[in-house]
C-alpha cells in the first residue's frame, strides 16, 4: 500500500488583478496545463474581491466597516486607535468586518468577496468546461483565531468538497466511539495552502493534490446534499456559541441584564405589596367614615368630626 501524501504548490504568474478580470481564464493560462481531476485549489479571497471591483478608498475604511458589519463582538482601544472585532454580513467573526489594507493599490482598503460560495461554484464550473478537470475550490482568507496567537487562512467559500468531515459515530483505534470529532477540512486545506501562497510572494493560488477523495463529482442542486453546503457550513449557529461576546462586553450584558431584571423584581415586589395593602387601606377607610369620632360622637356627613357642631352632632 503506497504512502499517504500530499502535495501543495503555488500557482506562479497570476498577476495583479483589476475589476472586470476573468479568474477562470486567469487561472487557466497560469495553471491549465498540469491541473489534474481531483486537485483543489485555494484563491486567495482579494484576488476575488479585487474582480469584484470592491475597492474602496481608504478614507473610507471605518465607515466601510461600521457598513459590513451586523454585530460587535468586542471593541478594544490602542495607541493607534481601536480594533473591532465583529460580524459581517457573511456571518464571518473577524478584525474590523475583513476590510483590509494589505496588497491593495496604495490608498484604498478591500472589502470581501459578496458572495464567496458562489464564486466558488462558478470558478469550479468554468475551469471544468476550460480545462475538462474536476477540481474542488476554497476561497481564503486570513483570520484571527481565539484562544492563540497570530492568524491563518480559513476557507470563506468552498466549491466541489465536503467542508467539514463529520467523524462522530466512528471509532478511534482503540475502539472508543467518537462523539464529537467534527474536522474542518477545508480550513484545513487553506492552512496548508497558505503555507506556498504566502502574504508577500505575489501568489494568490495555490494546488493542493492527493485529496481527490474529498472532491465531488457534481456541484450543490440547491442544498439537498449537506456535503455541498459550502463554507457557511463551518459557521457556529448563535445557540452553539459559548463566546458570542468578549469579556469587557459579556460582562456589561450580564450587569444590564441583571439591572433590568432587578428593576423588574422590584415592580412586581411593588404592585404585590400594593395589592396587599388593598383591603387595610379600605378597612381605614371605612372606619374613618361610619366609626366613631374621638369624642364619641358619630359622624353624619361622611367626613370625622373633631369638636361640637350645631348641624353634624346632637347634644346627649
Amino acid at each position: 500500500m503506497s504512502p499517504r501524501a500530499l502535495s501543495v504548490f503555488a500557482v506562479e504568474g497570476i498577476g495583479e488583478i483589476t475589476a472586470g478580470d476573468d479568474l477562470a481564464a486567469i487561472i487557466e493560462a497560469a495553471a491549465g496545463g498540469y491541473l489534474e481531476d481531483g486537485d483543489i485549489l485555494a484563491v486567495t479571497s482579494k484576488i476575488v474581491s479585487k474582480a469584484e471591483g470592491r475597492l474602496l478608498p481608504a478614507a473610507d475604511r471605518e465607515e466601510a466597516i461600521t457598513a459590513e458589519t451586523v454585530r460587535v463582538v468586542a471593541t478594544r482601544a490602542h495607541e493607534d486607535g481601536a480594533t473591532r472585532i465583529v460580524e459581517n454580513r457573511l456571518g464571518i467573526v473577524s478584525a474590523a468586518a475583513g476590510v483590509d489594507a494589505s496588497n491593495t493599490p496604495e490608498g484604498t482598503v478591500l472589502l470581501l468577496p459578496l458572495d464567496p460560495d458562489a464564486t466558488a461554484r462558478a470558478l469550479r464550473a468554468e475551469l471544468r468546461r476550460r480545462c475538462g478537470v474536476n477540481v474542488g475550490v476554497v476561497i481564503t482568507d486570513t483570520l484571527g483565531r481565539p484562544w492563540r496567537n497570530g492568524q491563518t487562512d480559513a476557507a470563506i467559500g468552498v466549491a466541489g468538497l465536503a467542508p467539514l468531515a463529520d467523524l462522530r459515530g466512528s471509532v478511534d483505534s482503540a475502539g472508543r466511539r467518537l462523539n464529537a470529532t467534527v474536522t474542518a477540512v477545508a480550513d484545513e486545506i487553506a492552512s496548508a495552502a497558505d503555507l506556498v501562497k504566502g502574504k508577500t510572494s505575489g501568489c494568490p493560488v495555490a494546488v493542493v493534490r492527493g485529496l481527490g477523495v474529498l472532491v465531488t463529482a457534481v456541484d450543490n442542486d440547491g442544498g439537498a446534499n449537506p456535503g455541498e453546503a459550502g463554507a457557511a457550513a463551518l459557521i457556529r449557529s448563535a445557540e452553539q456559541d459559548m463566546f458570542r461576546l468578549g469579556t469587557a462586553e459579556a460582562m456589561e450584558a450580564g450587569r444590564q441584564e441583571g439591572f433590568e431584571a432587578g428593576r423588574r423584581e422590584g415592580f412586581r415586589q411593588g404592585y404585590e405589596a400594593g395589592l396587599a395593602d388593598r383591603p387595610r387601606a379600605a378597612e381605614s377607610a371605612e372606619a374613618a367614615a361610619g366609626g366613631s369620632s374621638g369624642n364619641g360622637l358619630k359622624a353624619t356627613s361622611g367626613l370625622p368630626v373633631s369638636g361640637w357642631s350645631s348641624t353634624t352632632a346632637s347634644t346627649p
